[in-house]
């Protein structure tokens, strides 16, 4: 089983990179419903089965993998777009960065002094890249609909760093994060669709030519 997880967590990782070296929005949503897919798997292969843990993760499946996409991309369809053009950081330095990061969370993550049933396995290090990686593209990306898809990687690690710490937190905490992750891009995607109808741009740098009257 240990086996099987890390092989998600590397599908994960890789999935990190595929968002960071697209400019395809489109590719970039149907990239991160599969990273949810592949997370809202591992709980069932690290917990000992019970139908609250079914239940939450089919919660977490339509939540990451159907739901929260599906509105990414009404939001994409409304707003008219389908590449980020012109990033903050262009898409090869940010492959650059995002192997960097990995490499330095694999580093720190050997650092750390880890209980010896999570010595040797890939979540610590697989969060802490995914949560840096996520951070790079919300920081690097101009449309509104990018960065909104950094914080949902951002979010999946946090989920992962999230799954060993279970066994002191009730799963129902996850299940509230979803909630407000699920809250949050539903008003985000009010704002962008306004954004996108009064300025016909959903270029966020943009926004700082605007000045008081």
């Amino acid at each position: 089983m240990n086996a099987l997880a890390d092989q998600l967590l590397v599908l994960s990782l890789l999935v990190n990179f595929i968002v960071l070296g697209t400019s395809r929005l489109a590719f970039s949503v149907r990239a991160v419903a599969l990273q949810g897919v592949v997370l809202g798997v591992l709980p069932a292969l690290i917990h000992p089965f019970s139908w609250h843990l079914v239940a939450i993760i089919i919660g977490m499946l339509l939540a990451k993998g159907l739901v929260i996409p599906w509105m990414i991309m009404n939001a994409i369809r409304q707003a008219e777009i389908r590449r980020e053009i012109e990033p903050f950081i262009g898409f090869i330095p940010s492959l650059v960065l995002g192997a960097l990061f990995t490499a330095l969370a694999f580093v720190f993550a050997s650092k750390l002094p880890l209980a010896p049933e999570h010595e040797g396995l890939l979540f610590v290090p697989a969060s802490m890249a995914t949560i840096m990686c996520g951070f790079l593209i919300l920081m690097a990306r101009r449309k509104a609909i990018s960065q909104v898809i950094g914080y949902l990687v951002m979010e999946n690690g946090i989920f992962i760093f999230g799954l060993i710490l279970a066994d002191a937190m009730p799963l129902m905490v996850e299940a509230g994060a979803l909630l407000d992750l699920l809250v949050g891009v539903f008003v985000m995607g009010i704002v962008m669709n306004h954004i996108s109808r009064e300025f016909s741009s959903l270029d966020t740098s943009r926004l700082t030519a605007l000045r008081e009257d």
